[in-house]
């Protein structure tokens, strides 16, 4: 029997048309006011905004957490308190390590990179400049271009210098801000400490408002998501950590210039899929060619074969399956997402497109075999085929007078 649903329903009631008449005329005034709504919507999220912050903390502690209640405590969920004072006193110190031992190396070299700047240009053009007249090549467009380099720096320096203030003003406005950071971090804990009777109340909202089998699917894709976006990051931040500390050994080793600061940005721009190798090694090996272009022509063979190495065997070994989509994929879903959301989109793109990647497979073979064939068309042996429906007796309409 075929199933009926309200939309497939024609109005033939003097009710039916009055619901769908006041339901298009809501619809109007939406979409006429939509800026009106559209502001409304984005006051409502800067007021939520504390507890979207703590969602992206317990997001991002919760693999900690798990890790230390199962390796310390066998699971016991009467000490998972334990768990997260764990996890958030490894945050602390990562942060605190990071601000005390690795930020001050890095301002160091920022600092001497901008007070050397014009000497690395001028013996960069004096190097141009005899290779010119020694082998006869035309390099005064690449002189041109350190010119326009050694003003354009020189403008970015006046703006740091001018944003510094603004920055300091700002860290300066931080007990203002005292009640949002808290309120995040608090609503982080509670998020963490109660995460079972969390999940278990939106599961109970899930079926109470929801027909079963929509909230089944809806529970299992919310899952299946779940494992894309954290089985991606956490590899890639793994992942990413380990290239930067073998770039930073390898130039130390080697003897090469700004090693500190060069390994933290391909570190951190390596987060970034396909792209991100290339977003960290074109600026690290501009900077490098302006101290020496041996040491630029070194790191770009010694970069070459790091993210030779991470493709291969380091992020295959972390990453695993975690995704499950091929490379043309992963490039589209990285193109897409950085069209429609800038670099967030880069980094977030991968695994939400694989979500929908696996939602769509499903949708296909649900499809596929309600026609009992496979992907070539051919029929499956002893799937039955899809049947057209017997036509339906017309229904009675009532005139509107």
């Amino acid at each position: 029997m075929k199933e009926h649903h309200f939309w497939s329903k024609k109005p033939d009631t003097m009710l039916d048309w009055l619901c769908l008449l006041f339901a298009s005329i809501a619809f109007y005034l939406f979409l006429n006011n939509l800026g009106f709504f559209m502001g409304g919507l984005y006051g409502l999220l800067r007021i939520l905004s504390p507890f979207a912050g703590g969602m992206v903390l317990a997001f991002v502690l919760n693999p900690l957490v798990k890790f230390f209640q199962h390796a310390l405590f066998n699971g016991r969920a009467s000490l998972r308190w334990v768990c997260i004072l764990l996890a958030y006193v490894v945050a602390v110190l990562l942060v605190v390590l990071l601000g005390s031992l690795v930020m001050p190396q890095i301002l160091a070299s920022v600092v001497m990179l901008f007070n050397n700047f014009p000497g690395y240009v001028q013996s960069l053009q004096d190097t141009l400049v005899v290779l010119e007249k020694d082998y006869g090549l035309n390099l005064q467009q690449a002189v041109r271009m350190l010119d326009l380099s050694e003003s354009m720096m020189k403008e970015v320096y006046a703006m740091v210098s001018g944003v510094v203030p603004q920055i300091l003003s700002t860290v300066g406005n931080f007990a203002s801000n005292f009640v949002a950071v808290f309120t995040a971090v608090a609503s982080s804990v509670y998020m963490l400490s109660s995460k079972d009777k969390l999940l278990h109340q939106l599961r109970t909202l899930t079926y109470a408002f929801l027909p079963r089998s929509v909230a089944q699917n809806t529970l299992r894709i919310c899952h299946f998501a779940n494992e894309n976006f954290t089985g991606f990051f956490v590899g890639k931040v793994i992942d990413s950590a380990i290239i930067g500390v073998l770039t930073f050994a390898l130039m130390s080793l080697l003897r090469l210039d700004f090693a500190l600061l060069v390994s933290v940005f391909v570190g951190i721009t390596n987060i970034i899929p396909v792209f991100g190798p290339f977003i960290g090694a074109i600026p690290s090996i501009f900077i490098l060619l302006l101290v020496d272009p041996v040491q630029a022509l070194i790191f770009a063979v010694l970069i070459l074969f790091i993210q030779q190495l991470d493709g291969n065997f380091i992020g295959p070994k972390i990453l695993g399956q975690s995704i499950g989509i091929s490379s043309l994929w992963v490039l589209f879903s990285i193109v897409v997402g950085g069209d429609l959301f800038g670099l967030v989109g880069m980094v977030i793109g991968v695994p939400l497109f694989a979500t929908l990647f696996g939602l769509l497979q499903e949708i296909v073979h649900f499809l596929l075999d309600r026609k009992g064939i496979d992907g070539e068309g051919n029929p499956v042996p002893g799937a039955a085929p899809e049947t057209a429906a017997p036509a339906e007796p017309a229904q009675e309409t009532t005139s509107v007078s």
